[in-house]
């Protein structure tokens, strides 16, 4: 009997230091979580009882369990690598078969389609047309366009400027944008048309006989873009006319093929006061055909392709998963796991919602292995087959002097 307790403790110890010996070998391995060996002691009942003096049959080992501690968040500067910090697995798709994971090391396939090492495609919330929310009730792949993003028609230009309240008349008649002496002012900007070409627009302001008012000239590529508009300023120098700011300009047909231009000039942020002309802002909200040119992850795991125009697209948002038992999962080996009965269902959620973590992009998280703690652990696993071991030789001893016994 002592040899088979001495026996099963030599297992247990060996089984002990292979969990040990995995864990350092992925002490580098991007999202590894260490394994722990539990065991139980053996113990033979019956139906009618133990005996008082009945002593334990050994031990074995109860289960490998793993642990899901925080890994270090280690920043690698490249846009598609993303660790988790809290909980929460990045969701998988192998053909259709979901996987789990906590290694964020994804890149592009041949197709564009943002996947882990193992080919396993990330799954995310498709964003809504609107383009800041997202369909949190489907999951689905992740593809990276490499096209160029279209352009967007200018319709609103915002021009925040003060028109100097000591300005005198011009002396020359009528408006000429070639003559300076016939406006006291001037300011431009770019606006977009349809296909994405730029085209100069200006805007020239001249004093009137009347007191505290202005006109504004538009112009769009040296063309004048309807008449002279009224400006007039309360003795505070705030706008009081047009109401609200908003000046209308006939539309204008850009050479090319493309689209009219409607604009609106927002000129409720305009005053009338100092000595100096000054432009504070002057914004529009059109941009040309832009190009590809970095992708950025945020904290709540929405993935944004940036163009070179300036515009930012949010192309789906990360999906994590949780589960009521993690240590349930099943290890399926590249770093995935997979759902079990023990796991319980798994629960999606975006990245900084209910119990989920945050996603930082550009970075990974290391393995959650102390090597220290594990070398320690080694020693100890090593004195404990080396105990059950002399437990051997000495039971043989004894029976050796049994057997000789005369």
């Amino acid at each position: 009997m002592s040899f088979r307790i001495a026996l099963s403790g030599m297992n247990a110890a060996s089984s002990d230091l292979n969990v040990i010996s995995n864990n350092i070998a992925n002490s580098n391995t991007t999202g590894f979580k260490e394994s722990r060996a539990e065991f139980g002691d053996v113990f033979a009942v019956s139906p009618y009882g133990v005996a008082t003096n009945a002593t334990g049959a050994g031990a074995r080992l109860q289960r490998v369990a793993q642990q899901f501690n925080q890994g270090n968040i280690d920043f690698t500067g490249n846009a598609l690598d993303m660790g988790v910090s809290g909980q929460g697995f990045f969701t998988l798709s192998n053909n259709g078969a979901m996987a789990y994971s906590r290694a964020g090391n994804f890149s592009t396939d041949a197709s564009g389609y943002v996947v882990n090492p193992s080919g396993q495609r990330l799954q995310v919330f498709a964003a809504n047309p609107d383009g800041t929310t997202f369909n949190t009730s489907k999951l689905t792949d992740i593809q990276l366009t490499t096209g160029d993003a279209p352009p967007q028609v200018s319709t609103k230009v915002q021009a925040d400027l003060t028109l100097p309240g000591n300005a005198t008349v011009p002396v020359k008649v009528p408006f000429d944008a070639a003559d300076p002496t016939t406006y006291n002012h001037s300011t431009s900007l770019t606006v977009y048309d349809s296909l994405g070409a730029s085209h100069s627009q200006s805007l020239y302001f001249t004093k009137t006989a009347n007191p505290n008012e202005w006109t504004m000239q538009a112009q769009i590529d040296g063309v004048d873009v309807g008449t002279p508009q009224t400006l007039a300023y309360d003795a505070t120098g705030a706008l009081v006319s047009p109401a609200g700011g908003d000046i209308t300009l006939p539309p204008y047909t850009p050479p090319g093929g493309a689209g009219p231009l409607n604009l609106t000039v927002d000129l409720g942020n305009s005053v009338q006061y100092g000595q100096k002309f000054a432009v504070s802002a002057l914004n529009q909200d059109g941009s040309g055909t832009g190009s590809l040119s970095s992708i950025s992850v945020s904290a709540e795991g929405v993935i944004q392709a940036n163009y070179s125009n300036g515009v930012t697209r949010s192309l789906g948002q990360v999906a994590l998963t949780m589960f009521a038992n993690p240590q349930g999962l099943q290890q399926s080996g590249d770093n995935a796991f997979s759902e079990t009965y023990a796991s319980g269902q798994p629960l999606h959620g975006a990245a900084g919602t209910s119990q989920f973590g945050l996603v930082q992009g550009g970075a990974l998280e290391a393995s959650n292995v102390d090597q220290t703690a594990q070398l320690v652990n080694m020693i100890t696993a090593q004195r404990n087959f080396q105990a059950n071991a002399q437990m051997i030789q000495t039971q043989d001893q004894v029976t050796q002097t049994i057997i000789n016994l005369r």
